[in-house]
């Protein structure tokens, strides 16, 4: 659709210089005023036939012949090319909104970001550097409309109504963020998703205090105050300027390629039952065993050496991605 402005721009030239080359015509041929001499000019270009505002010399009609000729031809042209251009545009956008839906259809363990402002934004860059599938559901046609561009799956609708959700896969999502411009609609999102995914992560922006403890109330498993959460940043880097250096370097990957990923133990893996030194995690596969959660929910920090690996635990492991993945293969499990 690139060359729809173009074919809009031609047109436009091609009536402004039918128009000026009229009127230039009349004025010095007919010796015309300058408003008579375009009024005269736009009358003959659009065949109304209102008449010759006065009667012209022979070399005047023999100019208004080629006007008429050439500028009805322009007329004509220009008409059928924005007929054209609107078709386009209409069946531009029927057929791209049913592929979009097609391809929504296709999806399984997604995520749905709901509101596409500065947050929604960070969170689509970040899905979309870990290769996640991800729809955007935002109200405003524009945003959508630019987000399709850059390559996104989006919908432009109002995420806290339950078929939009349907729509968007909700029932086979695997976590959705809710980033809508108040906490009452995000309250709301977050009390519909539940609903119709028990199973789902919910992750909820707020900007008020008193509305963090409702969301979680609402079903939310995270939610986050961003002007909080930027607060605490920047005083941990003016006062722990080199704890906060390490967590961009293992978050943001600025400069070394590490990342910290969590990986899932499944019945599959050879290594149950085997502790952490069996496994030689750190000297085989270069990568460092931060955490594990258990099944159960509880968190172990910095497991020691002999800490055994069960089924359902969940390995906080951070490394280079070469290493993430072997570890990955041995747990037979997937990072998520």
């Amino acid at each position: 659709m690139d060359h729809l402005p173009r074919r809009l721009a031609l047109i436009a030239i091609a009536l402004a210089v039918t128009l000026a080359g009229g009127t230039a015509g009349f004025v010095f041929i007919e010796h015309y005023g300058l408003f008579d001499a375009f009024y005269m000019t736009l009358t003959t270009v659009t065949t109304v036939g209102s008449g010759e505002i006065g009667p012209l010399s022979h070399a005047g009609r023999v100019f208004n012949s080629f006007l008429i000729f050439f500028g009805v031809t322009v007329m004509l042209l220009a008409i059928g090319g924005m007929t054209q251009t609107i078709i386009e545009l209409e069946f531009s956008q029927f057929f791209g909104k049913r592929r979009i839906k097609k391809m929504i259809k296709k999806l399984t363990g997604h995520y749905i970001i709901c509101g596409f402002g500065r947050v929604g934004k960070g969170a689509a860059d970040e899905l979309r550097r870990q290769g996640a599938d991800f729809v955007i559901v935002d109200s405003s046609d524009d945003t959508v409309e630019q987000a399709i561009k850059d390559g996104m799956l989006a919908v432009a609708a109002d995420a806290t109504r339950d078929e939009v959700l349907r729509e968007v896969g909700i029932d086979r999502a695997k976590g959705l963020i809710a980033t809508l411009p108040s906490d009452a609609d995000n309250l709301f999102l977050v009390l519909s998703a539940r609903e119709l995914n028990a199973r789902i992560t919910l992750s909820a922006r707020v900007a008020e205090r008193t509305s963090e403890e409702k969301l979680r109330r609402a079903g939310a498993d995270f939610v986050f105050a961003p002007y909080k959460s930027t607060g605490h940043y920047m005083a941990q880097a003016l006062l722990k300027p080199h704890v906060q250096e390490f967590l961009d370097l293992t978050t943001q990957h600025m400069e070394v390629k590490v990342n910290i990923e969590q990986v899932r133990v499944s019945a599959r893996s050879a290594f149950l039952d085997a502790t952490i030194a069996q496994m030689q995690i750190r000297s085989e596969m270069e990568v460092i065993v931060l955490a594990i959660r258990r099944a159960d929910g509880k968190m172990v920090f910095n497991p020691p050496a002999e800490t055994r690996i069960m089924v359902g635990d969940h390995l906080i492991a951070m490394g280079h991605p070469d290493g993430l993945e072997k570890l990955e293969t041995a747990l037979g499990g997937a990072s998520e």
